[in-house]
């Protein structure tokens, strides 16, 4: 692909808009599949929502399309909304408090019913004044209560309880303006997961559609690492980056064990990095995603539309055909590592990822490690090319999404996946993501190195481990900085009196200087863990 020019690469604080960007500053797009119900909630949202820039609406990309590449009339195509989309690990919700969530660009609030018994999902907006419920909390008797004037809801979205209404005046309460959306919900795999619609009709969809099931995650002799991350890019960059092996060896460098592969025959050139080719078939590429058999030792890959991605890399095949094909006498459990993402589109050009790996490898060392310890590599991982995704999918956007078969060289298999990613949000998206509300779908303003790689807000404040490993660390931080000061205090104190050995001395002084030592180190441990840690590839 030959280079993009410079000026597309300025570093102008400019919104990149995508090829349907909106003309008509005053007038939000609303998606055709929405028409048809706008809840109350929903109205109010698209006489707030805010309009289009005008560098966006003055400077339009073209959307060159070939004639034989524009979707047919009457084809087939997804429904977004017509899916199950994941929220958060439950370990990571709290039952005493709400959290807030955006998913594909709906506002909702997480929070635990106490008198259902169960976690709820509702919008995030208080139907008296359009206040955060998340901003506010769970009260005493298990109800949803909005910080701003106290309205309180239940688990199903109706208001129970209005202060400022006289008792024994009319039930103000009761009235289907005073209730607030509520969304179907299920905990499956240990995660949450919510259908974004509100009607009545959809009360039981769970009768009729469930979120896909892994049952890797459940089993009890596996070690599970779960988490979750939001990064400053889309969702089609997510996803297509979980489904290219051939980038890990340069793109995270150092940081995977070697896997020794097939030689290529023929080649007299390699790199330090060890790439070689990488074969993968595709079959079965539908409306509801595909699954690839590569024909090396690269394991099994299935993308599950829209979310949901696992891969098996000692496997070839998938895990029900594996256990009917495996009818030998040989019980002796294999090697298992069953790599699960769930990759959910936040707003344009933001996403979120929510993992779930399942690993089955025999040693007991692995249930030893502590969770936030594990996600300290996973956040090592995911930040190694954010950078790089973060810029890419602007220089994307300056092309023109119908256009990344054009502007993009992909000639080797080692691509297969990706391509066959982009078919599919071809021919059944149109290079779109189906916002489930009215959605300006352009681009915010490019970030900082700081920003792409911040890591308190995107990931510790939603992950329990973390944030109860960074809590006890800085306590360890001021403990040891305290004892240090203390025992310096405790010295001057003494004149010489309490300690009077040289030995003794340069002891308490060996002591006094490992504690401070060990507070800074711990310190700037904090920092890189749990904050901020720049990563250049080139020293690398």
């Amino acid at each position: 692909m030959a280079p993009v020019s410079l000026h597309l690469l300025s570093l102008t604080r400019l919104s990149l808009p995508f090829r349907d960007t909106v003309t008509n500053p005053s007038t939000p797009r609303i998606p055709p599949w929405r028409r048809q119900w706008i809840s109350p909630t929903d109205a109010r949202r698209r006489r707030l929502s805010v309009p289009v820039s005008a560098v966006a609406a003055e400077a339009p990309l073209p959307r060159a399309v070939d004639e034989k590449e524009t979707p047919a009339a009457g084809e087939e195509r997804f429904d977004w909304l017509d899916q199950w989309y994941p929220v958060a690990p439950v370990r990571d919700l709290d039952k005493r408090k709400p959290h807030g969530k955006m998913v594909m660009g709906i506002s909702v609030v997480v929070w635990f019913d106490g008198g259902g018994g169960e976690w709820r999902v509702v919008d995030d907006a208080c139907p008296h004044r359009l206040a955060p419920l998340s901003e506010g909390r769970v009260d005493g008797k298990g109800r949803l209560q909005c910080a701003y004037h106290g309205w309180c809801f239940d688990g199903h979205g109706s208001c129970q309880f209005i202060p400022q209404a006289p008792a024994l005046g009319p039930p103000v309460h009761k009235n289907s303006k005073a209730c607030v959306a509520s969304y179907p919900s299920v905990v499956q795999n240990n995660i949450l997961w919510f259908y974004p619609r509100s009607e009545p009709e959809y009360k039981e969809i769970l009768q009729r559609k469930r979120p896909p099931y892994i049952p890797e995650l459940d089993d009890p002799s596996s070690v599970i690492n779960s988490g979750v991350r939001d990064l400053l890019y889309g969702y089609e960059l997510l996803v297509e980056n979980f489904m290219d092996p051939a980038h890990v060896p340069y793109a995270h460098r150092g940081q995977f064990p070697h896997v020794p592969r097939e030689e290529d025959i023929g080649r007299v050139e390699f790199d330090q990095e060890g790439g070689l080719p990488i074969k993968m078939n595709i079959e079965e590429l539908n409306i509801a995603g595909f699954h690839s058999n590569p024909e090396e030792n690269w394991g099994y890959f299935k993308f599950i539309a829209p979310v949901t991605l696992i891969g098996s890399p000692f496997r070839a095949k998938p895990v029900l055909q594996v256990d009917q094909d495996n009818n030998n006498t040989n019980n002796k459990k294999q090697p298992e590592v069953t790599t699960v993402f769930f990759c959910i589109s936040v707003s344009p050009g933001r996403c979120r990822v929510i993992w779930a790996n399942g690993y089955n490898l025999d040693g007991w060392f692995d249930k030893m490690i502590p969770r936030w310890w594990l996600h300290i590599k996973t956040n090592q991982v995911l930040d190694s090319d954010s950078s790089v995704l973060h810029i890419e999918e602007r220089n994307y956007a300056a092309f023109g999404l119908d256009n990344w078969h054009k502007a993009c060289y992909v000639p080797t298999s080692s691509d297969n996946l990706i391509i066959a990613f982009r078919n599919w949000f071809k021919k059944y998206c149109n290079n779109q993501v189906g916002w489930l509300t009215p959605m300006v779908n352009q681009l915010p303003p490019a970030s900082t190195r700081v920003e792409v790689y911040e890591r308190y807000w995107s990931h510790v404040m939603q992950c329990t481990s973390c944030s109860a490993a960074l809590k006890w660390m800085r306590a360890l931080e001021v403990a040891l900085q305290v004892a240090s000061v203390a025992v310096v205090g405790f010295l001057a104190a003494g004149k010489g009196t309490v300690v009077t050995s040289g030995v003794q001395r340069a002891a308490v002084v060996a002591a006094v200087v490992l504690c401070f030592a060990a507070s800074r180190w711990l310190a700037g441990f904090i920092e890189k863990t749990f904050y901020f840690e720049d990563y250049v590839l080139a020293d690398k």
